[in-house]
């Protein structure tokens, strides 16, 4: 396998690829000699950055449900083991519980790596790697694929065969974000903060089932009506996708029929949640984003909430006119998102939050960490606290407005030089908007304009899709007659010439 055979499997800061034959599907590329390589490339990766032999390096190594985690775990430490190296399989996990593995004093790993492919199909799968900073960025996983062209499928020998344990990692994570609950509701029944609370989990066959068996029902919880909480790679039910309309249809579902106080849905490997409220109201996308930042805004006045782009002017009214905060609409991805709050927070400017859309959230109290689970806790706090006050959540974001319609299209590019006439797209898109003087808005990403005129209010945003040959475009307006104003309205400035 050479060199361009590994880069193919790079998806930004992850490895993504096909790992179970399906006919009619692309053929398998994440083979188990790729991950053998790639787990023996990690580790000199990790040497190099810590300065220390291979022999003095533990790894931790976690996976989701998809029915390929096991092979590729048994593959990859292997490549691990063949270094010198010292592994640990953690098992079923979770990507926030693979990087809390370095931090933990009871595990305290040199690094980690979480097979996953979050929300894909059932026969892809992929990698997410960690040191204690994060993490690694896109250089660092092409640095690594690079590496492991070079490599030969190695095994273990007798003695560095001894260099392995498991650890169930899991039951760690779960008892740490009980004792954060308990901390941060204080309540009379210190052990059990969310008595009289009735919470869905809906986890869609992946790995947040933990959160209601481990989590809500230990804390007095009742998680009656939870569903799909048992891990199946084959994801029989829906897709484990936070974005899926049909996996929040369920939850909204399950969450109105059993009338609960709130529901929760994870994707695969818990490092994304949105979340249903008692009235079957959904929280995600600008939803999610205005709930997490009122939760904080008391405790970060006046701080700057980083976004990804594809936000509505409604969230920014919100934010900035009824929460006293600021908000940076930035890129797509939550890599950038992510890089950008810690920037800001390194200039001396106050950012707590960077999310995006998808369900990405993470906090600088939180190490910057993107963790599903840890903001469903920061919800289960606020909703406890203020039942305890006589509130309810629903009030944290009432002066939001949810009346709207939205439309996302994906435009495709049939020219083999997609970025440069993806460029070229929007450069006239730009042109045309302002000879037509409709409102430019500053994006750090692609293209946004803002129209108030006529009685049609709203926006749009076009940009390049960050990983396909195709334009996105994003428009939303108060009802769907403004937002199809305002689509004839980017067709028009797009075909002009």
């Amino acid at each position: 396998m050479n060199e361009a055979y590994f880069l193919k499997l790079q998806n930004g800061s992850d490895i993504r690829g096909v790992a179970v034959s399906v006919p009619g599907e692309a053929p398998i590329n994440l083979t188990l000699g790729a991950a053998n390589n790639i787990g023996q490339s990690y580790v000199d990766w990790v040497s190099e950055k810590l300065g220390k032999p291979a022999s003095e390096i533990k790894i931790g190594i976690g996976r989701d449900s998809r029915i390929s985690g096991e092979e590729l775990c048994g593959a990859i430490c292997d490549g691990i083991l063949s270094t010198g190296a010292y592994v640990v399989d953690c098992g079923h996990a979770t990507t926030p519980s693979m990087f809390m593995s370095i931090l933990y004093p009871e595990t305290q790993f040199d690094a980690s790596i979480m097979i996953t492919a979050s929300h894909l199909p059932y026969n892809r799968n992929g990698m997410k790697f960690f040191t204690k900073d994060g993490g690694l960025d896109k250089g660092d996983i092409t640095a690594i694929l690079k590496n492991a062209a070079t490599k030969d499928d190695l095994f273990p020998n007798e003695e560095q065969a001894k260099n392995f344990d498991r650890f169930n990692l899991i039951e760690l994570y779960a008892a740490d974000l009980r004792e954060k609950i308990k901390a941060g509701v204080q309540a009379k029944d210190y052990e059990h903060p969310l008595c009289n609370l009735k919470i869905i989990v809906d986890a869609g066959n992946g790995e947040g089932g933990f959160f209601a068996t481990k989590i809500l029902e230990p804390l007095g919880a009742d998680i009656t009506g939870s569903q799909f909480l048992e891990p199946d790679g084959m994801f029989p039910n829906h897709v484990p996708n936070p974005e899926d309309k049909e996996a929040m249809a369920a939850v909204v579902k399950a969450t109105v029929e059993n009338k609960a106080d709130l529901g929760l849905i994870f994707d695969t490997d818990v490092d994304r949640m949105s979340a249903v409220l008692a009235d079957g109201t959904p929280i995600n996308r600008d939803g999610l984003i205005a709930m997490m930042a009122a939760i904080l805004a008391p405790d970060y006045p006046g701080s700057t909430i980083v976004t990804d782009s594809v936000t509505s002017d409604r969230l920014k009214d919100f934010l900035e006119l009824e929460l006293g905060l600021k908000h940076l609409c930035f890129k797509r991805g939550y890599k950038n998102v992510i890089n950008k709050c810690k920037e800001l927070n390194e200039q001396g400017i106050e950012s707590p939050l960077a999310i995006e859309t998808s369900g990405h959230g993470a906090m600088k109290e939180n190490y910057y960490l993107d963790d599903g689970a840890y903001q469903a806790v920061k919800l289960l706090i606020a909703l406890a606290k203020r039942r305890q006050e006589g509130k309810s959540i629903e009030s944290l974001t009432e002066k939001m407005s949810f009346a709207f319609a939205d439309v996302e299209q994906r435009i495709k590019i049939e020219e083999e030089d997609y970025k440069e006439y993806g460029r070229q797209m929007l450069e006239k898109f730009k042109t045309n908007a302002q000879k037509e003087g409709v409102a430019l808005v500053e994006s750090y990403e692609g293209v946004r304009i803002s129209v108030d005129q006529e009685g049609v209010k709203g926006w749009a945003l076009l940009r390049a899709s960050l990983h396909d040959p195709v334009l996105v475009l994003n428009v939303e307006g108060r009802n769907q007659a403004e937002c199809d104003t305002i689509l004839k309205l980017v067709k028009k400035l797009i075909e002009n010439e």
